[in-house]
């Protein structure tokens, strides 16, 4: 019997490719996207075993509903995983960062987030009509959890907000033999650093403008040795499928630098780094 699994956040990046790796290892996927386009072109790009579902995660009503689909397209009307992948992020300096924007980025990536997990738990294996099924969850958090970068304060907020939820939830749900595990990605191949999108107008003229501008060509360099999203996409399907799995996994190229050093350093060393790779000591 084909398992199911539900990942939210499926348009593109991550969460496009764990739903095209996990469809074609036989798992039914359920995958959240916001657009009725992205969901027709899923249904074009992915194998048969991808059914795709508009949810956005900050709208009360379709996370309701998602219970009713698993039950609709699991075989067991059981889910026997859920990655919860969906998130957005914000680049300013805090000074001159829009307080609207940062309420809508903790509702997509914290909040959204707790409310999936929570409607899904009973198919997860919480229910006492789950007869003993134990599914798995993974959370999707990133280096941002525990590394804070500047000019991401709210974007690392959020994933700092989630390693502390995860841990939680993990030692809640060790009751019912459901494994919840971090997975933490380091820089991911992305267009975004590239974009002149990013909302300088604010800060332009300002002390932040220089630093800024360092760290950005910072990122944009990073990005060149960048893990794909199709190999971030088969490290988690691996440890979805690991028997005993840990609690936390970074994946990030370029690990000893990009995690193990400043992991190891006291803040103020990490400090120190980043003031002298983007100036952000006082002249």
């Amino acid at each position: 019997m084909k398992k199911t699994i539900l990942i939210t956040g499926t348009s593109s990046g991550i969460g496009y490719s764990i739903a095209k790796e996990f469809s074609e290892a036989n798992y039914k996927v359920i995958a959240t996207i916001r657009k009725v386009k992205d969901a027709e072109r899923l249904k074009k790009e992915l194998n048969e075993n991808v059914y795709p579902i508009i949810c956005d995660v900050t709208n009360p009503e379709q996370v309701n509903d998602l219970a009713r689909y698993v039950k609709e397209i699991s075989l067991n009307g059981l889910l026997d995983g859920l990655i919860n992948n969906a998130a957005i992020e914000i680049v300013s300096p805090i000074e001159f960062q829009d307080l609207e924007d940062t309420r809508t980025l903790f509702e997509t990536n914290l909040f959204g987030l707790m409310h999936v997990t929570q409607t899904l738990l009973p198919l997860l294996g919480t229910s006492s009509k789950a007869n003993k099924h134990t599914g798995r969850i993974i959370n999707v958090s990133s280096v941002g959890g525990v590394l804070s970068l500047p000019f991401l304060s709210a974007y690392a907020t959020t994933k700092h907000a989630l390693e502390g939820y995860s841990h939680s939830l993990r030692r809640e749900l060790s009751l019912f033999g459901i494994k919840v595990i971090i997975l933490a990605p380091g820089a991911i191949k992305s267009k975004i650093w590239e974009k002149d999108q990013l909302d300088k107008k604010s800060y332009n003229g300002s002390r932040y403008e220089q630093p800024f501008k360092s760290f950005k060509k910072m990122m944009v360099k990073a990005e060149k040795n960048a893990a794909s999203s199709a190999s971030i996409a088969k490290f988690t399907l691996k440890i979805f499928e690991t028997s005993s799995p840990k609690v936390r996994y970074t994946f990030t190229p370029g690990r000893f630098f990009n995690w193990t050093l400043p992991s190891i350093l006291p803040h103020k060393g990490v400090d120190f780094i980043f003031n002298k790779v983007i100036s952000l000591s006082k002249k």
